[in-house]
């Protein structure tokens, strides 16, 4: 069995990067492909281990459950968000356009 761990990004909805990046999820992989419901439309999968994802505090601590348990992993990191601090007033500098005849 194949599991997947990463810590999420945050979602549309928030705003705020509070509580985004302390937990670490271990998820499995789709074994089978979903495709639509004939009775109404919605997507179905034969594998109903897609819905679970557990919760840990480190990475470390999923890879050792993951390997207890005997399972292929493979762990995403996360890219780190890089803030650049800049003024209201940088919206409004002039800069010089570069003199293109030299």
């Amino acid at each position: 069995m194949k599991v997947r761990i990463f810590q999420p990004s945050k979602n549309a909805m928030q705003s705020g990067r509070g509580n985004v990046g302390k937990n670490w999820v271990l998820e499995y992989e789709v074994e089978t492909r979903r495709q639509p419901e004939p009775l109404m439309g919605w997507t179905e999968s034969g594998d109903t281990l897609n819905q679970v994802r557990l919760k840990f505090q480190t990475a470390e601590d999923a890879v050792a459950y993951a390997t207890a348990k005997g399972w292929d992993y493979s762990v995403s990191t996360t890219q780190e968000r890089r803030v650049v601090p800049r003024n209201y007033t940088d919206n409004f500098k002039y800069i010089p356009p570069e003199d293109k005849s030299a």
